[in-house]
This record gives C-alpha cells, sequence and structure tokens, in this order.
C-alpha cells in the first residue's frame, strides 16, 4: 500500500473511532439527563462524570489524530513528507512504517523539549 492510500485508511479509522466517540460521548449526556444532577451526593453521579470526562478526553486525543494525519497529508503534498521538522534529515522507513504522520525522526522524538 502507498503512503497516501496508507494515511487516508488510517484517516478513514479516525474518523469512524470519532463518531463512535461522539455518539459514545451522546449516549453518557442523555443517561446523565435522566439521573440525578448532584455528582456529589448521588453515588452514580460521580460514574457518570468520570465518564463523559473519559469519553471527551478520548474525542480529543482522537482530533489530535486526525490533525496529525491531515497534516502528514499536507507534508506529503507539498513534498516534505518523511523529512524530520526538527533536523531536516530522514524520518525513517521504520518509523512511518510504525507511525506514518510522524514528524521527526527517532533521535529528534527522543529529546527533551
Amino acid at each position: 500500500m502507498d503512503t497516501r492510500a496508507r494515511l487516508e485508511a488510517e484517516r478513514e479509522q479516525a474518523l469512524a473511532r470519532l463518531a463512535d466517540l461522539t455518539d459514545d460521548f451522546g449516549a453518557v449526556v442523555a443517561a446523565s439527563r435522566d439521573t440525578n444532577a448532584d455528582d456529589e451526593h448521588d453515588p452514580e453521579g460521580a460514574t457518570i462524570a468520570f465518564e463523559r470526562s473519559q469519553v471527551a478526553a478520548l474525542v480529543r486525543l482522537a482530533h489530535a489524530q486526525l490533525a496529525e494525519i491531515d497534516a502528514a497529508l499536507g507534508r506529503l503534498e507539498a513534498g516534505t513528507y518523511g523529512v524530520c521538522e526538527e533536523c531536516g534529515g530522514p524520518v525513517g522507513e521504520g518509523r512511518l512504517e510504525a507511525r506514518p504522520a510522524a514528524r521527526t525522526c527517532m533521535r529528534c522524538a527522543g529529546r527533551p523539549r
């Protein structure tokens, strides 16, 4: 599978995951409407608040992954895909195989920020 096809497949997977998570979030919000809104005194309230927070965090991660894939597609269009954004060297085929949206080589990725 070529690079563009792989990135497009990953993008479709991220969009599907985001749609599922959005549905999950809607279900958690709908469930919270049917319960006591006083999370502090309702034994189920803490669970609903935790679930809502957890799904919201997963939605943020899915959005970030989608943005990374879109950025990788942009680099592919610009002819800079596979070039480390830190040092300008090659990202490396093994790293791109594991993380197709990788922006940096392994050496630069391991540096403290």
